[in-house]
């Protein structure tokens, strides 16, 4: 039995919403937060106090497409494992990709979603309602359905919208709602067959390129029907120079779009191919230096707003395949945060407090939900990180059903050691 009332002092608040950044202390109650550096006299009498000495305490992250196997592909990724391995990175929130067997373009499969997600009691779970019909890019799914059942936004992710009349159409609607469209930006006729990124590494391979013009076209024509339409959209996995620099230029011009990038295209490169690890298989593609030092640039000056996990797990099954027919993702949820701390915050890319803005804040801002921030009276969803720990993944300890990463063994410096979603703790190290 969790006490009613929990006080953690001596640790560093950091909350991007206010631009809280110093050492104190946090008063959570019945599930809330109540108070920053309450009194003594002020704390009910029956306050457990912990000293969080040397801690980090921040609003819990927020991933955004998710891949959490239900319905329909179970034998990648349980909704309970998913969740499991969110709490254990940090995330109290996911918005889950619509992904499924059936798609997620019904009113009763949103609320089949929701419905299942409240039921584990673990990470809030959001659902993304499609914007075609069985993720199919031919026709508009009934969005207005899907809005009332409780999508709080629409995606094909991660199919990319090849029909340009068909998400100019989308945009319009959603304008409607005020709620926003998450895009792949990627021409599929560019890369068909492709496997990774087109450069020397590719030809030295011999596999089937996948071109970065093929998403540089694809965000451009995106952020130009933004313009055009008024509506809202989150570019949801970035990787390439070029995209990074065209959503630079857009963003000078103060058209509103968001960006996001998924954690393995902020430091993993396509070396990594050279052993035709199908674990590395990841679509966007792991990409060159030249494309990771301005990724690391876009982060810097906020060209890039979100870090997302990418999590879309497979089967060892499905992985073991030759390496042109394994299916494209990686398993991340549990190695995001420990990704960010080691490969940005630890090098200088970005600060803590910037990085906090693009796991939490940012995300839960864009899909309007109460989350990513430290604001009293909100639900107490929070994590405890100790940015000096030293750990080791390993995928025998992974809580996903399909620990499929190339990240087995990996050292990271900085790890959440506990998660509370309303509260209470979900996780611990």
């Amino acid at each position: 039995m969790q006490p009613s009332s929990l006080l953690i002092e001596h640790v560093r608040l950091i909350d991007p919403t206010s631009g809280l950044d110093r050492v104190g202390r946090l008063l959570v109650r019945d599930g809330q937060f109540r108070a920053v550096d309450p009194r003594d006299g002020d704390l009910p009498s029956d306050c457990e106090r912990r000293r969080a000495d040397g801690l980090i305490l921040c609003p819990g992250f927020v991933d955004i497409g998710t891949e959490l196997g239900e319905p329909g592909r179970e034998e990648d990724e349980s909704m309970q494992s998913a969740l499991q391995a969110a709490l254990a990175g940090g995330f109290t929130s996911v918005a889950c990709s619509t992904n499924t067997l059936p798609a997620i373009d019904t009113a009763a499969t949103v609320q089949y979603v929701r419905e299942r997600g409240q039921r584990y009691q673990l990470a809030n779970v959001y659902v993304f309602g499609c914007v075609s019909k069985d993720r199919l890019g031919r026709e508009l799914a009934e969005i207005g359905s899907l809005f009332d059942a409780g999508a709080i936004g629409l995606s094909d992710s991660p199919s990319s919208i090849e029909d340009t009349a068909l998400l100019k159409r989308a945009l319009e609607y959603c304008t409607m709602f005020d709620r926003p469209i998450i895009e792949h930006p990627e021409i599929g006729s560019l890369t068909a067959k492709g496997v990774m990124h087109e450069d020397m590494m590719q030809l030295r391979l011999g596999l089937a390129p996948m071109p970065a013009e093929a998403e540089d076209l694809a965000t451009s024509r995106n952020l130009r029907l933004v313009e055009a339409t008024g509506g809202k959209l989150h570019l949801s996995s970035i990787s390439t120079a070029g995209s990074v620099e065209i959503c630079r230029r857009v963003r000078a011009r103060d058209i509103d779009f968001s960006s996001g990038v998924f954690v393995a295209n902020t430091h993993l490169s396509d070396q990594m191919l050279s052993t035709f690890d199908a674990n590395c298989k990841v679509n966007p593609p792991l990409r060159s230096k030249l494309h990771l030092e301005e990724i690391s640039q876009g982060l810097q000056d906020g060209t890039i707003d979100i870090i997302s996990s990418g999590h879309r797990p497979h089967s060892l099954e499905k992985k073991m395949q030759e390496f042109d027919a394994a299916p494209f993702g990686m398993t991340a949820l549990e190695t995001t945060f420990g990704q960010v701390s080691t490969h940005l915050i630890m090098t200088g890319v970005i600060d803590w407090v910037t990085a906090i803005a693009k796991l939490s804040s940012n995300p839960a801002k864009l899909l309007k939900i109460p989350a990513g921030s430290l604001q009293l009276g909100r639900k107490a969803d929070f994590v405890l990180i100790d940015p000096d720990r030293d750990w080791t993944f390993r995928v025998a300890d992974s809580l996903s059903r399909s620990p499929n990463t190339p990240l087995d063994g990996a050292q990271f410096r900085g790890q959440v050691v506990e998660t509370f979603v309303g509260g209470r703790s979900k996780m611990s190290v």
